[in-house]
C-alpha cells in the first residue's frame, strides 16, 4: 500500500510507477488520503484491516503515517523522504491549495488553515510512541540526497536503524522509483 504526500494523490507519479513495477506480480493499492491527519489515519487502519497489504510504502507525509502505523499492525514500511515535522511545513502555507495531482473523488482544492495544523501538532508530539523493536527493524527510510524539503534522517535515525540514500530530491522520478524504491520493497516484502 502506498501512501502519499501531502499535496499528492494516489495517481502521482511514485503510486503510477510502483503499480507499473509490481504489474503481474503484487497488486499495489494507492488510495487517496484524507487531507486531516486523525481522519487519515483511520482510514489507513481500515484499509489495512481489510486489504492486508504485505508493506506500506510512503513518501513525505504519507510517511508520516507509515511510520505510525506500521509498528501497530507489524507490517514493514518504507518511508521514502518522510517529513515528521508538518505543523512546520503547513505553518507558511495556510491558504487555498490544490493537489498536484488528480484524485479520484474530482476534488482538486483544499485549505491549509490553524485547525489542520493544531490537528497535525497533536499527532506529532505522538508520532514516535509506538515504536517497537519490530519497527525499529522493519522501518526502513529511503533518503533523498538532494531533497531540499524534509531533512529528517537524524532523527528517523533516533528510532529506527535502517537507513538509505538516493541521488533524487524529495519527489522521486519514476526511474528513481524503480532503481531505488522497488528493490527495497522486494528486500522488506520478500
Amino acid at each position: 500500500m502506498f501512501l502519499h504526500g501531502f499535496y499528492a494523490s494516489g495517481q502521482c507519479v511514485l503510486a503510477q510507477a510502483l503499480r507499473e513495477a509490481f504489474e503481474g506480480r503484487a497488486k499495489v493499492l494507492t488510495p487517496d488520503l484524507p487531507i486531516h491527519p486523525k481522519e487519515t489515519l483511520r482510514f489507513i487502519r481500515e484499509q489495512c484491516n481489510r486489504e492486508k497489504p504485505d508493506v506500506l510504502v510512503g513518501n513525505s507525509c504519507g510517511s508520516f503515517y507509515a511510520q505510525i502505523i506500521s509498528p501497530i499492525i507489524d507490517v514493514p514500511a518504507l518511508l521514502g523522504n518522510p517529513h515528521f515535522q508538518m505543523t512546520e511545513f503547513l505553518k507558511s502555507r495556510i491558504g487555498l491549495h490544490q493537489y498536484k495531482s488528480p484524485r479520484k473523488d474530482g476534488r482538486q482544492d483544499f485549505v491549509i488553515d490553524e485547525q489542520l495544523i493544531s490537528e497535525f501538532a497533536e499527532i506529532e508530539r505522538h508520532q514516535f510512541d509506538g515504536c517497537t523493536p519490530y519497527g525499529m527493524e522493519h522501518v526502513w527510510g529511503l533518503f533523498g540526497e538532494q531533497d531540499t524539503l524534509a531533512h529528517f534522517e537524524s532523527l528517523f535515525l533516533e528510532h529506527y536503524i535502517h537507513s538509505f540514500h538516493f541521488p533524487g530530491g524529495h519527489t522521486p522520478t519514476a526511474d528513481e522509483v524503480r532503481i531505488w524504491y522497488v528493490p527495497l520493497i522486494e528486500k522488506l516484502v520478500w
